[in-house]
């Protein structure tokens, strides 16, 4: 469910406009929708892009590059083997992974940014914005809230937050950061002005087969659940689209591998990450603004 909240004399009119793009977008990108932009490109096997796919599968694809591939638009048809998309859950065999690793290949995604057409080298391919949408779509709240002349809102979609500016008054916002355990636990408690704070885990979507447990967030290496020590990643960022996809990029990476791609770009997100064994990690950006009970290890530059 979502929670749309903006306050001041225009608040009504920013929640009402807010809920309507909402479901634009979701009637737009979602993968489930048979009449959707996006179901179209994948039945078609391509076509032309409206300005908000267009916007979201260049910057989907910035980010698999950046990402070294972590990042995979591509990763559909396996999700869809995997059962993630449609909740007939099943463990596919490994021959069937391996020939469908062939149709997942990010470089075989044409994209044409001056006529915004997307096509695919491999027959049978499909793409899914999944793993960026809801961090535009909240990104795009923020900006319908300021053309309203909001000053003070927030935006929770499904675990996904965005705030615009300070609570009425003045202080900051505080956001509980999911635990995995379940849905009352939490990891800590941020405090927070005019960000995205978006959460990745393998608890949001799960099925359990013969007492092991398979998550929904795919390695696009191996076709199999990331096994990257890595049991929640929290980024925190001004920009909701690259909270969105680095919070799935880093859950892939591990901890280690992680932490040197914050170094390497820590003027546009801070992290928050729990390991497997019950450790967090924090980077420098935002350990001041966290409180938890947990043990911290602070990410340092």
């Amino acid at each position: 469910y979502m929670t749309v909240t903006a306050y001041g004399s225009h608040g009504e009119e920013a929640v009402e406009k807010a809920v309507t793009e909402i479901e634009r977008l979701d009637g737009l990108l979602s993968t489930g929708e048979e009449s959707s932009e996006i179901a179209q490109v994948n039945a078609n096997g391509g076509g032309t892009l409206g300005k908000d796919a267009s916007y979201l599968v260049e910057r989907a694809l910035e980010f698999g590059k950046s990402t070294g591939g972590a990042f995979d638009i591509a990763i559909y048809p396996i999700m869809k083997e995997w059962g993630f998309t449609t909740g007939d859950f099943k463990v596919p065999s490994k021959e069937t992974l391996d020939g469908l690793l062939e149709k997942t290949k990010l470089s075989d995604v044409v994209f044409d940014k001056e006529t915004s057409t997307i096509s695919f080298k491999t027959d049978g391919m499909a793409i899914d914005l999944g793993g960026v949408a809801k961090g535009y779509t909240s990104t795009r709240i923020m900006d319908i809230y300021r053309e309203c002349g909001v000053k003070s809102g927030l935006v929770n979609l499904g675990g996904n937050v965005q705030a615009l500016g300070t609570k009425t008054d003045g202080s900051k916002w505080r956001v509980a950061i999911q635990g995995v355990e379940d849905d009352d636990s939490y990891l800590g408690v941020l405090s927070i002005s005019d960000k995205a704070v978006i959460t990745s885990g393998g608890y949001e979507r799960y099925f359990e087969q013969d007492g092991v447990t398979y998550h929904h967030i795919i390695d696009p290496t191996t076709g199999y659940p990331a096994d990257s020590g890595l049991i929640s990643v929290t980024i925190v960022s001004d920009d909701g689209t690259l909270a969105d996809g680095l919070s799935t990029s880093l859950f892939i990476m591990g901890e280690e591998k992680a932490a040197q791609f914050w170094r390497e770009n820590s003027d546009e997100f801070e992290a928050i990450m729990e390991t497997s064994d019950g450790k967090l990690y924090v980077t420098e950006g935002i350990a001041d603004s966290l409180t938890t009970d947990m043990d911290v290890t602070v990410i340092e530059k």
